[in-house]
C-alpha cells in the first residue's frame, strides 16, 4: 500500500451547516499528523477541472461558525461518466494526492464508492447532509442546525396561525426521509407530521382529519416532508381546501432557509470529532468507509452500507409520541 503523504479534501452535494467545522478539523488534524492537505473546490467538478490548491492551518482560521462551505460545492454530471472520472484521476496524480476525504450526502458517497473501486484509491467520507438519512450514523453534520432552524421558523408562524385560527401546512426538506418533519413537529408542538415513511401505508391527510382539528384549538400546524411520496405541502393543502372547505388553509415552504445559518454547538462538535476521526481512519489504513456516530461513539461504516436506502428507519415510538401530544 502506498504511504499517504497528501490528502485531498472536498465538499459535495447540498451544503450543510457544520461543513466548515469539518473542513477545519480534517485540515488541522492532517497537518498535526504530518500530512499535506489539498483543498478541492466545487466538489467533484473541481476534481475534474483541476480546481485544487494547498490548504494550510491558517487557511481554515475563523470558519467554523459560518454556514455553507469555504470549498464551495456543485453538482457534476461529468464525474458520473468514465471519461470524467479518468480526468479526475489524472488530476489526483498530478497533485500527488494519495487519499481523499469527501464530505457530503448519499450521492457524494455513492460517487466516492464508485471512484474508489475503479482506481483502488483510499477514500473516507463524512456524513454532511441536513436530511439525516445516511445509515450507520445517528446524526449527520448539519441535521441539528436545520432542526433548530425549522423550530425557530415554526414558532413564529404559529403566532400568525393562532391570531387568524388557521391550518398551516409547513413544508420542510427530506425527499427520502421524514426525520426533519417528524422531529421538527415534536419540537414545535405541531399537530402532525406527514412523512414519506408513512405515506405508503395510509392516507395521512385523512388520518389527520379523523383525529380531529377540534374547534377548541385556535390553530393547527402540520409539517410536511417535501418528498414526492407525500406530494408536498402545496398538493396536500389543495386536497384539504377541496375536501374540507370550512378550513382556513395556508402553506409555507421553508426551502433553503433550512440549509443556512451558523451551525449549532452540537454540529460543530460532531463535525470536529468526525473530521479528526477521518484522519485517524486513514492512518489506520481504512478505506471506502464513512465516519459515523453510534451512541456518541465514532464508528466506521462501509460506503455500501451508508448509502443503502431504507436501512435507517424512523422510530415508530416518535410517531406515537407526536400523536399522543397533539390531542
Amino acid at each position: 500500500m502506498t504511504r499517504i503523504k497528501t490528502i485531498g479534501l472536498l465538499t459535495s452535494g447540498g451544503d450543510a451547516p457544520g461543513m466548515n467545522a469539518a473542513i477545519r478539523a480534517v485540515t488541522r488534524s492532517a497537518i498535526y499528523n504530518g500530512f499535506k492537505v489539498k483543498g478541492i473546490y466545487h466538489g467533484y467538478r473541481g476534481l475534474v477541472e483541476d480546481e485544487i490548491a494547498d490548504l494550510e492551518a491558517q487557511s481554515v482560521s475563523n470558519i467554523m461558525h459560518h454556514g455553507g462551505t469555504i470549498l464551495k460545492t456543485a453538482r457534476c454530471q461529468e464525474f458520473k461518466t468514465v471519461e470524467g472520472r479518468k480526468q479526475a484521476w489524472e488530476n489526483i496524480q498530478k497533485h500527488g494526492i494519495d487519499a481523499l476525504v469527501v464530505i457530503g450526502g448519499d450521492g457524494s458517497l455513492s460517487g466516492a464508492l464508485q471512484f474508489a473501486k475503479e482506481y483502488d484509491f483510499p477514500i473516507v467520507g463524512l456524513p454532511g447532509t441536513i436530511d439525516n438519512d445516511l445509515s450507520g450514523t445517528d446524526h449527520t453534520i448539519g441535521y441539528d442546525t436545520a432542526l433548530n432552524t425549522i423550530m425557530w421558523c415554526v414558532d413564529r408562524i404559529r403566532d400568525t396561525a393562532s391570531s387568524h385560527e388557521r391550518l398551516f401546512f409547513i413544508e420542510v426538506m427530506g425527499r427520502e426521509s421524514g426525520f426533519l418533519a417528524l422531529n421538527g413537529a415534536i419540537a414545535t408542538g405541531a399537530e402532525a407530521a406527514i412523512i414519506p415513511e408513512i405515506s405508503t401505508e395510509k392516507d395521512q391527510l385523512v388520518e389527520l382529519i379523523k383525529r380531529g382539528f377540534r374547534k377548541s384549538k385556535r390553530s393547527s400546524i402540520v409539517l410536511v416532508a417535501e418528498s414526492p411520496v407525500t406530494g408536498g405541502a402545496m398538493a396536500i393543502a389543495e386536497r384539504a381546501r377541496k375536501n374540507y372547505p370550512q378550513m382556513n388553509v395556508r402553506v409555507t415552504i421553508l426551502g433553503h432557509l433550512q440549509r443556512g445559518g451558523s451551525p449549532t454547538a452540537q454540529d460543530r462538535i460532531l463535525a470536529s470529532r468526525m473530521g479528526a476521526a477521518a484522519i485517524e481512519a486513514l492512518m489506520e489504513g481504512q478505506r471506502n468507509i464513512m465516519i459515523g456516530d453510534d451512541d456518541e461513539k465514532i464508528v466506521y461504516v462501509p460506503f455500501s452500507k451508508a448509502i443503502r436506502r431504507g436501512d435507517k428507519q424512523i422510530d415508530p415510538r416518535l410517531v406515537e409520541l407526536l400523536q399522543q401530544l397533539s390531542i
